[in-house]
């Protein structure tokens, strides 16, 4: 009887320790599936944002395609509206020549609006360094400082990017006149 007793306190004990050790591979488990979800979750994420990434990316090549070719007509455009500027509206010798570059010049901007490529004409407006390149400074106590006096060449967006900026003159403040000699005697 004695041996039926210590037999089943054993077993007892063997039960519990099973019983710990089941409960400890249980939690074993559960940190393995939690763990498990959890680099799920991550990889569903990671597809999620490469696709997201992906679409940006061929969205921005097509709004940008153009980009360099767009570029390279800018020095045309820019040739055509100095042929305008340089030419006198008044001469007979000029005028149907003068009529050709101007529809040429209409035909060439029409383009480019159809294409998204507006031209930053910034003249009497503030300046902005994200789409002016100041060139020189002018002291002029008639606008406000830093206004743009002069446009020396468009600048051009496409698709609201800057494709080049504009060279601008920008005012600035006078400056305190200098004593002369006699006043400093």
């Amino acid at each position: 009887m004695a041996d039926e007793q210590l037999n089943e306190k054993d077993l007892n004990v063997e039960e519990a320790g099973a019983g710990n050790t089941a409960d400890a591979r249980v939690l074993e488990l559960e940190e393995q599936l939690a763990a498990a979800k959890d680099q799920a979750l991550r990889a569903v994420a990671d597809v999620q944002n490469a696709r997201r990434r992906a679409e940006q990316d061929v969205e921005k090549a097509h709004k940008f395609a153009l980009e360099k070719f767009s570029g390279d007509l800018l020095p045309v455009i820019d040739s055509l509206e100095l042929a305008l500027a340089h030419s006198s509206a008044d001469d007979e010798n000029v005028k149907q020549i003068r009529e050709g570059v101007e529809l040429t010049l209409k035909m060439f901007q029409d383009t480019l609006k159809r294409y998204n490529l507006e031209a930053i004409d910034p003249h009497g407006q503030p300046f902005n360094p994200e789409h002016h390149q100041a060139m020189a400074m002018q002291e002029n106590a008639e606008v406000e400082p830093n206004s743009v006096l002069n446009v020396f060449q468009k600048g051009y967006l496409l698709n609201g990017r800057l494709l080049r900026p504009a060279m601008v003159v920008v005012s600035k403040a006078p400056s305190a006149p200098q004593p002369s000699i006699d006043e400093k005697a």
